[in-house]
């Protein structure tokens, strides 16, 4: 409670200080604290405990916006920091569309699932962490766990304007994750798992150590594949990497500047009629559950793709005035950042196919891409990235894949979709719920 009171007498002294400046403002103040571990030679290599508070501000004056931010609470460097924004807003372009628009929100976000009571001692954390890297080492032909670790957070967030907003956030997460090197006969193989969940008690250590031996054994031999197309299921971390190297086309902050290519396709067909993709505030188990935007308006669930038809993007109130639009409220910006948007839970909805069916006949499954961001043109579509895993047959592995080159056009290979699975999986970070999708056809390089 003292931290919190800490953190609002800030936001008070900014927000008077901005009222006596004639702007408008709102200002974001973040507490977390932090606790990580890793092990190396059966000892741990990393004890690390850290803190820390920011406060950030964001003035709107004369239709002119900036931005500041302090690490220190007291009112001195708070004032400092308000100047700053004041003068910076100065040279700022004017923008008739931006403004301090949230008036009077008083939301908290009220859902026990985020931030529950955790009996887990120090000594449980170490002892975790100690067996991650001792369940690898002590496998067959596993020569170490170069990556293995635990980590937990647990953040505050406070938001307040200047039209009478003031929100609230805590939330609590923890993860664990354990790397193997497989080595035998002269080759090598990496692959990791990793598990999470809001209490010490939910992470699964025995399922990082098993998955990421499992898979880089099962890689060890692999090798490419003839040079064709192939039709092609991702898993669900790489699905979302891909995704995620694409987002700017479900951006309206990325439309209002002019280079997303879907700018002008709102009603048209985008994609399969089997892929409905929505942006959802709150989802079981979801990692980025939050009552609020980052401007304190009220998070809402948006369908950006019904059935192939793009029918909204992301906006914050900014992008939303420029285009004359609903707000979706999904504005995002941290105390040391800038308005921008940003997606919570990204949900691809489950289709009517079993996984019998979509996994039929001969595919590739693709588990490991790499270079995602640097390979993708996300204005064009066009990626070509390395990639790893294996030629399937009705369901089954039949044949380790490496050193292959997986390229195509990301808009084409979203009307290109031979089936949805009827069952829904998340990622490790629980922020993208889908099922399994087959793409009719990639292009994959290799022999």
């Amino acid at each position: 409670m003292a931290d919190q009171n800490k953190l609002q007498n800030a936001i008070d002294h900014v927000l008077e200080k901005v009222k006596a400046a004639g702007a408008q403002a709102d200002v974001i103040a973040n507490r977390s604290n932090n606790f990580s571990l890793k092990a190396n030679d059966g000892e741990l290599a990393e004890y690390k405990v850290t803190s820390g508070q920011v406060i950030g501000v964001r003035v709107v004056k004369d239709q002119r916006v900036a931005t500041s931010y302090s690490e220190s609470l007291a009112p001195e460097s708070l004032d400092i920091m308000l100047e700053q924004a004041l003068q910076n807003a100065q040279f700022s372009q004017q923008d008739e569309h931006q403004a301090i628009s949230c008036i009077n929100s008083k939301i908290t976000t009220n859902i026990a699932e985020i931030y529950q009571q955790d009996n887990a001692t120090v000594d449980d954390k170490i002892e975790m962490a100690l067996a991650l890297e001792n369940g690898v080492v002590s496998k067959p032909h596993a020569s170490s766990s170069p990556y293995n670790g635990f980590a937990e957070s647990d953040s505050q967030i406070i938001l307040a304007n200047s039209q009478g907003t003031l929100c609230h956030h805590q939330e609590r997460s923890t993860y664990c994750y354990a790397y193997t090197l497989y080595e035998q006969d002269g080759k090598q193989s990496m692959h990791g798992g990793m598990s999470s969940g809001r209490r010490f008690d939910q992470l699964d250590a025995n399922f990082c150590i098993n998955h990421g031996y499992d898979i880089a054994q099962a890689l060890l031999d692999g090798g490419p594949i003839a040079t064709q197309n192939y039709s092609v299921v991702f898993d669900l971390s790489s699905l979302s990497n891909l995704f995620g190297a694409f987002s700017m086309s479900l951006s309206g902050q990325s439309a209002m500047k002019g280079i997303n290519p879907w700018r002008d396709l709102l009603g048209q067909q985008v994609a399969s009629s089997l892929l409905t993709i929505s942006d959802k505030a709150i989802v079981e188990g979801g990692f980025a559950i939050k009552s609020f935007d980052s401007e304190g308006f009220a998070a809402r669930d948006t369908i950006l793709i019904g059935e192939g038809k793009l029918q909204n993007m992301l906006h914050n109130s900014h992008t939303a005035s420029f285009f004359g639009i609903e707000n979706t409220a999904n504005g995002a910006r941290s105390a040391k950042g800038g308005l921008g948007v940003s997606p919570r839970h990204t949900v691809i909805a489950a289709g009517t196919s079993s996984d019998a069916e979509v996994t039929a006949g001969e595919y590739l499954e693709l588990i490991e891409l790499q270079g995602v961001h640097s390979g993708a043109d996300a204005v064009s579509g066009d990626f070509s990235f390395g990639a790893s895993g294996f030629l399937c047959r009705d369901g089954k592995r039949v044949q380790a894949v490496r050193g292959i080159t997986v390229a195509g056009n990301f808009y084409q290979m979203l009307k290109e979709v031979d089936a949805v699975s009827n069952t829904l999986s998340n990622d490790y970070e629980r922020d993208f719920f889908a099922p399994q999708i087959r793409f009719a056809r990639l292009s994959i390089a290799g022999k």
